[in-house]
């Protein structure tokens, strides 16, 4: 996958200085960090092997606090509703950050506004899954289904406002089909219901999916990059099956709430992108099908201001609206 390059101004004054209170006194007690989905999905798992790091090789306390709903958003809120001193931060995703804002009729809190931007952590896909024992063998065999039975076909995606929500919306205009958009609160709840035979496919970004890909219980049709993954070589993308340009693809980062101090975003951000660099991680990540996407804050939230205004944009020009 190729690494986006972000320029621009920063969300919010995060430029890293001098630590006020020295780098040795923060953090001093355990941190709080917001996972915004349910235990067992992609965001999870990342969070998860991130919040290790920071205790084996730190000594830190991370606690990690799973608080799914509403796309992302009820878990977030909390984040930035915390006091702005280090101790609550939050995994913030492409969902979240950059398409609720338009897609949802209200939001809790504005993520330009109200949060900071602390460092990207990994970017990837999402890819279409089917059970192992679907009679749907190829994309082409997906899109020909939906063209026969309009509005019957479900595609389970891990909450809406998700990318693999707006992958269906997307899909659903360039080819020219309607599914069934089945929103579930996470990842792993979406892929339980895909095996269970509740739902026909899964839109899921490639760390929910990668498990059950490994152990053949799922098939992958197609990738939503523009480029294969690495970990799924074999795997033809979206565009590459007829619908070129077809790009929806998703990304972590870690943020805290607005006006946290300029050091306590240093070291953290300092200490995740040492993280990123090991590897140990990389090669997890990279097995997971993600891609380490490590930067200074500036670049994270001018990454967030560009995304936040594409998915605005396709989100506006298709009418999705969600109450």
């Amino acid at each position: 996958m190729q690494r986006r390059e972000f320029l621009g101004g920063a969300l919010a004054a995060v430029a890293p200085t001098a630590f006020a209170q020295g780098p040795s006194q923060y953090p001093n007690k355990p941190i709080r960090l917001v996972v915004p989905f349910p235990a067992g999905g992609g965001t999870d798992a990342t969070s998860r092997l991130i919040a290790e790091k920071f205790t084996s090789t730190l000594g830190w306390t991370v606690v990690v606090d799973n608080k799914p709903g509403a796309g992302g958003n009820i878990g977030l809120d909390a984040v930035a509703k915390s006091a702005p001193d280090g101790y609550t931060i939050g995994m913030g995703q492409a969902s979240n950050l950059a398409i609720n804002p338009s897609l949802y009729a209200k939001m809790p809190f504005d993520p330009l506004r109200d949060l900071t931007p602390i460092v990207s952590v990994a970017e990837q896909p999402v890819v279409l899954v089917v059970r192992a024992d679907s009679p749907l063998k190829t994309f082409a065999d997906f899109v020909q289904a939906a063209r026969a039975r309009p509005g019957k076909v479900g595609i389970a995606q891990a909450g809406n406002g998700t990318v693999g929500h707006l992958a269906g919306e997307l899909l659903e205009r360039r080819a020219g089909v309607q599914v069934l958009q089945v929103p579930y609160k996470g990842a792993g709840p979406a892929m339980t219901d895909l095996l269970g035979g509740q739902v026909d496919t899964y839109f899921g970004n490639t760390v929910s999916v990668m498990g059950q890909l490994a152990v053949g219980k799922v098939r992958a049709l197609a990738v939503s990059s523009l480029w294969r993954v690495s970990a799924l070589p074999n795997v033809p993308t979206v565009a590459e099956q007829g619908y070129a340009g077809f790009d929806a693809t998703t990304w972590l980062g870690l943020v805290g709430p607005a006006n946290l101090p300029a050091d306590v975003v240093a070291r953290l951000n300092a200490e995740t992108v040492k993280i990123l660099a090991r590897a140990d991680v990389k090669s997890k990540l990279v097995q997971d099908g993600s891609e380490p996407t490590p930067g200074t804050p500036q670049q994270f939230a001018a990454q967030v201001r560009a995304e936040h205004a594409k998915w605005g944009t396709l989100i506006r020009d298709a009418n999705i609206r969600i109450e």
